[in-house]
């Protein structure tokens, strides 16, 4: 009586593997960026009236200088805690795949293609790729298209949180429709949220526009809060609202394929995986060269050729 074959009980789901962690320093790097990035963006209606800062034309060109920076530093500290030759090869391919995708739709009607594409990778590939990979591709988009400004380094800010959003999503275990289901609502309200964050860096530059819209230095918070809205529903809104849609069409049609090629090629890749050397195996002699298999009925042996 031959025993029967066992197998295992209860098998273990791997662990998804991601090329990027955040480490400490990392995640204290991206915290102090982030709170600059809101005092940036938000720095008309965090200041007072007795503030410089409020009445002072130079503060977004201020601004717009020191975000690169801090931007290139949050960048470089997570690369090296973690970034290898492959997450960088594969950081390249998926920035040139958007930096691509930007051009087709960014001129009509605020059709923007790029977005689903990070919203994707950024829950495959975790927060901190999100982030990196955000702030790369804006920044080879705005190369490509000529759109290099005082704006750019806003862009690659907000782009950045929005990628990172996406890893940060609840769920990492959720598959099929559910995950495309949170992915959308995520893609959809992160849109709105992307062109609102945006119009705060413009708001204020765009100055005389109507009593009812134009930002006014040192006025009270709700005044200005009432006219900045009523700026983003007079300038931004359709533009907004064709972004959204076009990322919720993308992810519901091609997001399923997408995610299941990301999640192949990280697999695949095994960033997580640690590299080690056999030292001595090759040339103390105590294991033999591997011999080669011989030709079954499906191979090609060397008199066949």
């Amino acid at each position: 009586m031959n025993p029967k074959p066992t197998s295992p009980t209860n098998p273990t789901r791997p662990r998804p593997t991601r090329p990027l962690r955040i480490g400490p320093r990392a995640a204290a790097a991206l915290i102090l960026v982030t709170l600059i990035g809101i005092a940036a963006f938000g720095w008309p209606l965090l200041a007072d009236a007795q503030s410089g800062l409020a009445h002072s034309q130079d503060a977004p060109w201020l601004f717009a200088a020191l975000l690169p920076l801090l931007v290139g530093v949050v960048v470089a500290t997570i690369a090296d805690q973690g970034m290898d030759a492959r997450a960088v090869a594969m950081l390249g391919v998926l920035a040139a795949v958007g930096a691509a995708l930007r051009p087709l739709g960014a001129g009509t009607a605020g059709l923007e293609p790029m977005f689903f594409l990070m919203v994707l990778s950024g829950r495959v590939l975790g927060p901190g790729f999100g982030f990196v990979l955000g702030a790369v591709t804006m920044f080879a988009s705005a190369l490509l298209t000529g759109g290099v400004g005082p704006w750019m380094p806003f862009q690659m800010l907000a782009m950045g949180w929005f990628s990172l959003g996406a890893g940060l999503l609840p769920g990492p275990q959720l598959r099929g429709r559910a995950e495309l289901a949170l992915l959308t609502a995520y893609g959809f309200l992160g849109s709105f949220a992307y062109g609102t964050i945006m119009n705060l860096q413009g708001w204020v530059l765009l100055q005389g526009l109507g009593q009812g819209v134009s930002f006014r230095p040192g006025d009270p918070l709700p005044e200005n809060l009432a006219r900045f809205f009523a700026y983003c529903l007079a300038t931004s809104l359709g533009w907004d609202l064709g972004r959204a849609a076009l990322t919720v069409v993308l992810t519901l049609t091609l997001g399923g394929t997408l995610l299941r090629a990301l999640r192949r090629a990280t697999r695949k890749a095994a960033f997580d995986a640690p590299v080690s050397f056999d030292s001595g195996a090759a040339s103390d002699g105590d294991h033999p060269p591997e011999r080669a298999h011989p030709a079954t009925h499906g191979d090609i042996g060397p008199a066949q050729r």
